[in-house]
């Protein structure tokens, strides 16, 4: 083990008040016990069937507390492998836990949902039936949150008053039903925003050894997560159980997170889960009801673009993904619509319609404030002035994206055609490449010597050349390596922009996307209602306003940065740190 990291480990648990265990002793305390006169909640058994994970079956049992008012509506704890939690006389002892605390007015009244993961029955006596454990929990996807979003929640929610407040939600287990819990949060913090995880595994079993470089390019998500491990947990083809939880919270800490790591001497066990179950419950709801904060840091390249407190607003609908957006030279904003034809300048609450171009699709201004469109299905691109009026067109393109240099030089992807062309002010035609399927979004750096070009599918690589003072392009590179969803096989990236320090936001199904010059992915912003995002711009009388479409929405966010459109003179920014 690495010095920093057993320093880390031994500073962890001395701030957590730890005693040592020399053979992985750990017993269970008083509020683990069942004491004399606590009142005892109820709980009751069921069984379910999943549409969401089909030809599933699970048991799961559901606590309810005697102090349970079904008037108000009440706090809910998920507990991942449920029947290991749900016992009196088990390794965590859930309802004697909540039992004695809730009494003594140590965390607020609770419902307990203790679920094991799906089972698919065996086809005969000679079968095996197909266990769902690993599927459900490992994969760092949003499906297991969906789950209980859309499928158990609102089953237990037909009898019981359960709160829908995130700040009165929490998720629990232990090993891979620790990562799953953390993995429900990270992705629905607006479901569940409290987290404990018990030897979780962190590691590679289906992407759980992410999860660490996500805390630290993700801009935070307003989650609070209690993490325990032993240094005595397991080592297999996978990875390190103890490493890939120290790396979790080493990042957790370096972005700023309300977040606990409680280490130990024991091994892949939930011996000392069990015996600091009261105290994780404890730190776990400490301030209830107040919501859990998003973190705010110095340290996260992402936070010197995010604006503390700024969050994603709704402006306007355009009907399509497919939409574009751009801004002019004064920093007012347009849109497209595909469905109406509508180019419109849009500003929150208002739009005014500039033009009906049939088929709308990317939009780019250019130098002479020239607005560019792309009609796809007509393989053309409309030329409008600043009246709106058509002046013109360049045919034989079915352009996906578009963008126009200083010099007034317009670069266009033919997604149909996986072709990249550069068209001069006098309509000469360049063919910079000839393959690149499903190319997507175009752009320039600051300078004006580098074209970015990016693919939606399939892959997750964006394109950089090299423009040299004759106005050649060359040196194509597979520059970019975009982050993907676990299990996807594409980053749907699209849009692009920069900004004056050279920083390029992609926009994908993950977030927008940001790089650095040497093209180092350095931060994500969460796309708008979860929706991918599709097209981008910075607009604003200052440039520091991100506008995006999401979901045939336009969406804008107000940031600490100056965008940099492609048609302004060119500037020179800092260099990257390599």
């Amino acid at each position: 083990m690495r010095l920093s990291s057993l320093l880390f480990v031994i500073l962890s648990a001395l701030s957590c008040g730890l005693t040592a265990h020399a053979s992985d002793d750990y017993p269970l305390g008083p509020d683990s016990q069942i004491k004399l006169g606590v009142p005892q909640g109820d709980v009751m058994h069921s069984v379910w069937k999943s549409k969401i994970y089909p030809g599933t079956e699970r048991d799961y049992w559901v606590y309810v507390p005697k102090q349970y008012d079904a008037s108000k509506p009440t706090c809910v704890m998920v507990f991942q492998d449920g029947g290991g939690f749900q016992s009196r006389d088990g390794q965590f002892r859930v309802p004697v836990v909540f039992d004695n605390l809730i009494s003594a007015g140590q965390m607020p009244v609770t419902i307990a949902i203790m679920i094991n993961p799906g089972v698919s029955p065996a086809a005969g006596p000679n079968a095996l039936p197909r266990y769902n454990r690993s599927h459900e929990y490992d994969a760092v996807t949003d499906t297991y949150a969906r789950f209980l979003n859309e499928e158990i929640l609102p089953e237990v929610g037909k009898k019981l008053n359960l709160t829908k407040d995130a700040a009165g939600r929490a998720v629990c287990g232990a090993s891979s039903g620790g990562i799953c819990s953390f993995t429900a949060a990270w992705e629905r913090p607006d479901l569940f925003s409290k987290v404990i995880s018990f030897v979780g595994s962190f590691t590679d079993l289906q992407g759980g050894n992410t999860f660490a470089s996500q805390i630290r390019k993700y801009e935070p998500r307003p989650i609070r997560v209690l993490l325990q491990d032993g240094t005595a947990d397991q080592d297999i083809y996978s990875g390190v159980w103890f490493l890939g939880n120290t790396d979790v919270a080493q990042a957790l800490r370096f972005a700023g997170y309300d977040y606990k790591f409680v280490t130990g001497d024991g091994g892949h066990n939930g011996k000392q889960g069990g015996a600091i179950l009261p105290d994780a419950m404890r730190w776990i709801w400490r301030d209830y009801p107040a919501p859990v904060v998003r973190p705010v840091n110095n340290r996260q390249p992402v936070m010197e673009v995010v604006q503390p407190g700024e969050g994603w607003a709704g402006i306007g609908e355009v009907g399509t993904e497919a939409a574009g957006v751009a801004a002019s030279k004064s920093g007012d904003v347009y849109t497209s619509d595909a469905h109406s034809g509508e180019i419109s300048r849009v500003a929150p609450g208002s739009k005014e319609v500039l033009a009906i171009v049939p088929g709308a699709g990317a939009i780019a201004f250019g130098p002479d404030e020239k607005l560019y469109v792309s009609q796809m299905a007509k393989k053309r691109i409309a030329i409008l002035n600043t009246a709106g009026k058509q002046i013109g067109g360049i045919v034989g393109i079915a352009a996906y994206g578009l963008v126009a240099s200083n010099s007034g030089v317009l670069y266009v992807t033919d997604a149909k055609s996986g072709k990249v062309w550069a068209i001069t002010a006098n309509g000469k035609r360049t063919l910079v490449d000839a393959a690149i399927p499903a190319a997507s979004g175009v752009t320039l750096t600051p300078d004006q010597t580098l074209l970015h070009v990016t693919q939606s599918a399939p892959g997750k690589y964006g394109y950089s050349y090299r423009i040299l003072s004759g106005g050649q392009i060359v040196d194509k590179q597979d520059f970019f390596d975009l982050r993907i969803h676990y299990g996807d096989s594409e980053s749907a990236a699209a849009g692009m922009a920069t900004d004056h320090q050279g920083r390029l936001y992609v926009t994908s199904n993950t977030g927008i996307q940001i790089l650095d010059q040497a093209g180092r992915i350095i931060g994500i912003l969460e796309n708008p209602e979860r929706r991918p995002t599709t097209a981008i711009t910075f607009g604003g009388a200052d440039l520091d306003t991100l506008y995006v479409i999401a979901g045939g929405k336009v969406f804008k966010r107000k940031t600490k940065v100056k965008g940099m459109l492609p048609f302004q003179p060119a500037i020179q920014p800092p260099g990257p740190r390599l």
